[in-house]
């Protein structure tokens, strides 16, 4: 392939009408999408994909979804990242991956910011591969924040207003330090960002498939990776 991107974005949705499709709880479509997500992190190792970003919880999400779901989802995610912790899981040890939450943190449970702290701590010494996760996270919400931290700055003399420009930007907004994401794709048979990477996916490429997350399969996402080394990236050139 000639452009191979190297950092992809993925709304991986569809996770629960895949689950009632084959008439199971909304809970088995989140379990079945951890699974893909490790397995599509093999298919981007194979590649030379070396940094994928997950939205792996929306605002809106915390908000509109009922308790007993967003408790499950809490609990998958204090289990995979025990399993890391507790080096019980060597698909993130053996492959040296970076992990790293972003969002409102602040709006999960206690217990899970902890694991996440500790997880993050403990898997920043790799650089091999990186892995993110927005979760508690919105894109208009982090332009909103970034947008009070600038003026803070402002209103206390640290910053004239003209120095403002898209680097100070940036290193305000929750993913600083990591790059744009070249390719976003999304599941589910919905054809919107939802939300997601608002300012970061300006000149992202973006793919949609039909497939809900848990059945996105291999074949789908190699033709969108070719699909996207055909195409001229001129970032208005």
């Amino acid at each position: 392939m000639k452009y191979i991107p190297q950092h992809i974005a993925i709304i991986p949705d569809g996770n629960r009408r895949f689950a009632m499709r084959l008439m199971k709880e909304p809970s088995k479509g989140h379990e079945w999408g951890v699974e893909k997500l490790k397995t599509l992190f093999f298919w981007c190792k194979e590649i030379g994909i070396k940094s994928v970003t997950f939205y792996s919880l929306s605002l809106e999400n915390i908000n509109k979804r009922p308790k007993e779901e967003l408790n499950f989802i809490y609990m998958l995610t204090k289990k995979e990242i025990g399993d890391i912790i507790n080096n019980k899981d060597n698909f993130v040890h053996d492959n040296k991956i970076k992990i790293r939450f972003f969002g409102n943190k602040h709006l999960l449970p206690q217990d899970l910011q902890d694991k996440i702290k500790e997880a993050e701590e403990i898997t920043n010494k790799y650089d091999d591969f990186r892995i993110n996760f927005a979760m508690a996270y919105g894109g208009r919400q982090e332009l909103i924040d970034a947008s009070q931290r600038i003026g803070y700055a402002v209103a206390s003399g640290q910053l004239r207003p003209e120095d403002i420009n898209d680097m100070v930007l940036r290193e305000n907004l929750k993913t600083n330090g990591d790059s744009d994401p070249d390719l976003i794709i999304r599941t589910g048979r919905e054809r919107r960002l939802s939300n997601f990477l608002l300012y970061q996916s300006a000149y992202s490429e973006l793919a949609f498939s039909d497939s809900y997350w848990p059945e996105f399969s291999k074949e789908e996402f190699f033709e969108i990776i070719e699909n996207y080394a055909s195409r001229d990236r001129r970032f208005g050139k």
